[in-house]
C-alpha cells in the first residue's frame, strides 16, 4: 500500500495540473524506456532530488519508476498484460506524479498494448465423440473451442481439420467474437469397416510469429439409434445477476425424444466439454434439466459463462444431443470505492486564507459502468469543500472562514459512493485543529418559545427558565437577562412578570385570568459584560391555559308568566316542553355542558335530552295528571371538578284552545291532536299569519308613498307586552313650539316577543286637535304622556281616511277606544 505522506503548509499553494500519456508492449524487462517526464513535464533535472519528486499509483505493484538523474520514466516490473487488465479490450495505468516547494500534482497514462506471447490452448487434450453409424451426412457435433488470452488480431484466427473423407470443420462466429467449433459429417460411416475415426483439430491465432494449439478428437462410431433426443433451440441466452444465491434457478431445459419407454427416457448433464470453472458453478438436475447455482458468481471474475449441455435418452446405443446456454452475468455493485489520501495538513490557524489545500485524495472501484462511476462529498454543513482535479482525483480545500468559537476542531467525514443500486461508501475522516477568537455576543438556543401558565396561578410563581450561551470566554462570558419595555393591556409587562437577572427564570407578579387575557409575549434580552457589551433578544410567549372557574349560567327560558311554561293537555309523547340553553365562560371540557332533569312532580312524564337541554314528555298527559307540574333542571359542565347550575320551571297544563295558542312560543313544532279540533286550529293560525303578513305588506306601500308628504305630522303610540297600549297610563298633552314637530311618521312600537316598530303617516284637516297645539312625539330625551280622553278622541274615527291613505285629524272624536282591538287594527290595516 502506498504510504501517506504530510505536507504542512499553512498558506495558499500553488498546485499545478497536467496529464500526458504514453504507450509501452507488455512483457518489456526492467529498465525498459517508457518516457521522459522531466523533459516532457519541463521540469529541471536538477531540482528531482530537492523538490522530492515521486510516482504515486493506486496499483499494488510498483510496475514503474523514476531516475532522478535523468528524468526518464522507465519499467520495474515486467507486465502482464493478461494479468493486469482482465479481460478488457484497453488496458491503461494511471500514475501520479506529485512535485513539492511548490506542490505540483502531474498525471501519466501509460497504455499496455498487447504482444502475441500466448498460443491457442484447448480445455481438453482429448475429444472423444460417439457418433451412430447411421447418422446422416450433415450432421454436425460441437467441439471444444480453443482459448488465446491475448486480444484482436493476436487471438484465435481459424480451425482446420486433418484431412480425412468422413469429417469436415464448420466453424460458427456469434455476436461477442467468439467461435463455435462443429464437426460435420461429410458421408455415413460403417462401424463395420472403421469404428474409431482419430482426428487432429488446430487452432491458429493471427499473431507473427503465429502460434497454434491442437486437440485429437476422437470419433468412436455407435450402432443404429433411429431416435435421439430434440432440444427446442440449440442456442439460449441467459442474463443472471452476480451473487445470486446458492440454489437460484438459471434455466429449466426441456428436450424431447419420439422414441417410448426407456428409449425416451432423457438424461441431462453438463457436457464434458464445459471448463472445469463452469462446472464447479453450476449443477444440473439429470431427471428435469433445470440448471440451478451451486456456486459464487462474480461479475469481476468473469462477464459470460457458456454451459455445453446434454442430453440422451436410456436406450441402448443413446446418441447424445447437445444445447448451448449463454449466460451473460449482469454487475451487481458488491465493490466498494476505495479511497487513498496521499497528502494532508491537519493543523491550520483560525485567520487560514480560503482556498488553502489540505488533502488530496485518490479513489477507485472495481465494479463496472454505473457501478463504478464515484461521486465524493464532504458531510455536514463544513468550512470546506471537496474539488475534483482529475476523474476520481480530489483536494480538499478550505471554504469559508473559521471561527474557533463555533467549532475549535473539524471531523472532516469524506464520503465517497458508487452510483450503483444500492449504492456502496466508503468514508475517511480528517481531523483540523482551529484556534481562538473572542468575537460573539451570547445565544439562545432559538428566538421563540411557548410557555404554557395555567390560570388563577400563584403570585410570584416560575413560569418559565429561558437560558443564552456565550462561547467567549472570561467577563465576556458573563451573562445577565432583563425584560424589555412593552405593556399589556395598557400596562407595563413588569407588572405582569419579573426575571431573575443571573439565572433567567420568569415569575409572574399577578394571577392570570383566562376569560381576561389568554396569551401575551416577554421579549427577554441576553447581555454579556464584555466592553462594548453584547446582547440578544428572546421572545417568549405565555399560553395562559384554562380552568373549570365558571359554573354554567342559563339564558332560557326566560318565561313571560314568572316561572311559568304552559303545555296543551293534548300534548302527545315526546312533545316539546321547553328547551333550557346555558352558557358557560370556560372553554375546551370545561364548557362543554350536560343538562340534567333531577327533580320533577312526575318523573314518569318529563325525560331531558343531555346534550341538547330539550324536556319532552315522556308520555301523552292524562286526565288524572295535575295541572301544575314542577321540573328541577341541573346543567353540569365537564371541568374537574365539574360545577353546576340548577334553574326551576313551573309548567302549567291548560286546556282551553286559547291557552293552547298563547303557549305556542315555547314549542318548536305544531303537534298532532287525536281529535277534529287540530284542523281548526291549524286553519286559524294560517289564517292569522297569512293576516299579518299582508298588514305588513300594506304598511310598508303606506308608508313609502307618504314619506316625500312634507306636510305630515308625527304621533307615536307604544304598545307593551300584555296586549294592550298604555292603558291605565297617566298621560299629558304638551304645547311645543312649530321648531319641535317630527314629521311624516306614526310609530307603533311593542316589546317582547313582538318588539317591532310600525310607522304611518298624518296629515292635519282643517282642524286642529287644541287650537294650536300640536301632538309632539315621545323621545328619549323629552317622553309625552297623552290623557286617555285625548287618546280617545284621536282614534275614534280612525277608519276614516282620504284617498292618500292619511289620518285626518279634524275628524278625530273623543271616544272611548278599546287599545287591544286598535293595536291589531293597525296591522290589519
Amino acid at each position: 500500500m502506498q504510504a501517506l505522506f504530510v505536507v504542512f503548509l499553512l498558506y495558499i499553494w500553488n498546485i499545478v495540473y497536467g496529464q500526458i500519456r504514453y504507450a509501452i508492449y507488455e512483457e518489456l524487462m526492467h529498465g525498459a524506456f517508457v518516457g521522459n517526464i522531466a523533459q516532457d513535464l519541463g521540469l529541471d533535472l536538477r531540482e528531482l532530488s530537492s523538490r522530492r519528486l515521486r510516482i504515486m499509483s493506486a496499483v499494488k505493484k510498483r510496475y514503474f519508476e523514476v531516475n532522478l538523474e535523468n528524468g526518464v520514466l522507465f519499467v520495474n516490473e515486467v507486465i502482464d498484460r493478461e494479468l493486469a487488465c482482465v479481460q478488457s479490450p484497453t488496458c491503461f495505468m494511471n500514475l501520479e506524479v506529485v512535485v513539492e516547494n511548490p506542490l505540483e500534482l502531474y498525471r501519466i497514462e501509460v497504455e499496455i498494448l498487447d504482444v502475441n506471447d500466448n498460443s491457442p490452448s484447448f480445455p481438453n487434450a482429448e475429444i472423444r465423440l460417439e457418433v451412430l453409424e447411421s447418422a446422416p451426412p450433415r450432421t454436425r457435433f460441437l467441439l471444444q473451442s480453443a482459448h488465446d488470452p491475448d486480444l484482436d488480431i493476436n487471438s484465435v484466427r481459424f480451425y482446420y481439420l486433418n484431412p480425412n473423407e468422413y469429417f469436415a470443420l464448420e466453424v460458427q462466429n456469434s455476436g461477442d467474437d467468439s467461435r463455435f467449433v462443429h464437426l460435420m459429417l461429410e458421408k455415413y460411416l460403417d462401424r463395420e469397416q472403421q469404428p474409431i475415426h482419430h482426428l487432429l483439430l488446430t487452432a491458429v491465432d493471427g499473431g507473427t510469429p503465429e502460434r497454434t494449439g491442437t486437440a485429437q478428437v476422437i470419433v468412436t462410431v455407435l450402432d443404429v439409434n433411429d431416435n435421439s433426443p430434440v432440444f427446442g433451440q440449440s442456442f439460449y441466452k441467459i442474463s443472471l445477476m452476480e451473487n445470486v444465491p446458492i440454489g437460484t434457478t438459471v434455466i429449466k431445459l426441456n428436450a424431447t425424444d419420439m422414441d417410448e419407454s426407456t428409449n425416451a427416457q432423457i438424461m441431462y448433464s453438463l457436457s464434458d466439454l464445459s471448463p472445469s470453472k463452469v462446472r464447479k458453478l453450476f449443477r444440473i438436475d439429470t431427471q428435469t434439466g433445470k440448471i440451478t447455482v451451486k456456486g459464487t458468481i462474480d461479475f469481476e471474475e468473469a462477464k459470460t459463462y457458456e454451459l455445453l449441455v446434454e442430453a440422451k435418452d436410456k436406450g441402448p446405443f443413446a446418441l447424445p444431443v447437445h444445447c448451448t446456454v449463454f449466460i451473460d452475468v449482469s454487475d451487481v455493485n458488491d465493490n466498494a470505492p476505495e479511497m487513498t489520501l496521499m497528502s494532508v495538513s491537519n493543523s491550520v490557524p483560525e485567520d487560514v486564507h480560503v482556498g488553502t489545500v489540505l488533502a488530496l485524495i485518490s479513489v477507485t472501484d472495481q465494479d463496472s459502468g454505473d457501478n463504478g462511476l464515484i461521486s465524493c462529498v464532504i458531510h455536514s454543513n463544513l468550512p470546506f469543500e471537496l474539488k475534483s482535479t482529475f476523474v476520481n482525483s480530489y483536494t480538499v480545500i478550505i471554504k469559508h472562514a473559521l471561527d474557533r468559537e463555533i467549532t475549535s476542531e473539524y471531523q472532516i467525514e469524506i464520503s465517497c459512493r458508487d452510483s450503483g443500486l444500492p449504492p456502496l461508501y466508503t468514508n475517511k475522516t480528517i481531523q483540523v485543529q482551529v484556534t481562538d477568537v473572542n468575537d460573539n455576543p451570547p445565544r439562545f438556543a432559538d428566538n421563540f418559545h411557548t410557555a404554557y401558565v395555567t390560570e388563577n396561578n400563584a403570585f410570584g410563581a416560575s413560569i418559565c427558565s429561558v437560558s443564552a450561551f456565550d462561547p467567549d470566554l472570561g467577563p465576556n462570558s458573563h451573562i445577565s437577562y432583563s425584560i424589555l419595555d412593552s405593556q399589556i393591556q395598557g400596562l407595563p409587562i413588569t407588572s405582569y412578570v419579573s426575571i431573575n437577572s443571573e439565572n433567567g427564570i420568569i415569575f409572574s407578579q399577578r394571577s392570570f385570568d383566562y376569560e381576561q387575557l389568554k396569551n401575551f409575549q416577554i421579549h427577554v434580552q441576553a447581555q454579556d459584560a464584555g466592553l462594548p457589551p453584547l446582547n440578544s433578544n428572546h421572545t417568549v410567549n405565555v399560553v395562559i391555559l384554562d380552568q373549570n372557574d365558571n359554573a354554567p349560567v342559563i339564558v332560557f327560558p326566560l318565561t313571560r308568566n314568572g316561572s311559568e311554561v304552559t303545555i296543551p293537555r293534548i300534548a302527545d309523547r315526546d312533545y316539546l316542553v321547553v328547551k333550557v340553553i346555558a352558557v358557560d365562560a370556560d372553554s375546551g371540557q370545561n364548557g362543554r355542558l350536560f343538562y340534567e332533569l333531577v327533580r320533577a312532580t312526575d318523573q314518569s312524564l318529563f325525560a331531558m335530552r343531555t346534550n341538547s337541554g330539550e324536556v319532552r314528555t315522556t308520555r301523552q298527559i292524562e286526565d288524572r295528571d295535575l295541572a301544575t307540574q314542577v321540573i328541577v333542571i341541573m346543567v353540569k359542565d365537564s371541568g374537574h371538578p365539574p360545577l353546576s347550575t340548577t334553574t326551576t320551571i313551573t309548567l302549567s297544563i291548560v286546556d282551553s284552545v286559547e291557552d293552547a295558542i298563547h303557549a305556542v312560543t315555547f314549542m318548536p313544532r305544531i303537534p298532532e291532536y287525536p281529535s277534529s279540533a287540530a284542523l281548526y286550529i291549524i286553519i286559524s293560525l294560517g289564517a292569522i299569519t297569512l293576516t299579518l303578513m299582508l298588514a305588513l305588506i300594506a304598511l310598508v306601500f303606506t308608508v313609502c308613498r307618504s314619506s316625500n308628504d312634507d306636510e305630515d305630522w308625527c304621533w307615536c303610540v307604544e304598545h307593551n307586552d300584555t296586549d294592550t297600549i298604555y292603558r291605565n297610563s297617566n298621560l299629558n298633552f304638551q304645547t311645543v313650539p312649530d321648531s319641535s314637530l317630527i314629521k311624516n311618521v306614526i310609530e307603533v312600537r311593542g316589546s317582547g316577543s313582538l318588539a317591532q316598530t310600525y310607522c304611518y303617516t298624518l296629515r292635519p284637516g282643517q282642524e286642529s286637535v287644541q287650537n294650536d297645539s300640536k301632538i309632539l312625539p315621545p323621545s328619549s330625551a323629552n317622553r309625552i304622556r297623552y290623557p286617555p280622553e285625548a287618546v280617545n278622541s284621536c282614534f275614534s274615527k280612525w277608519k276614516a281616511k282620504d284617498r292618500n291613505n292619511t289620518i285626518l285629524a279634524s275628524e278625530v272624536s273623543a271616544e272611548n277606544v278599546d287599545f287591544t282591538s286598535l293595536y291589531f287594527y293597525i296591522l290589519l290595516y
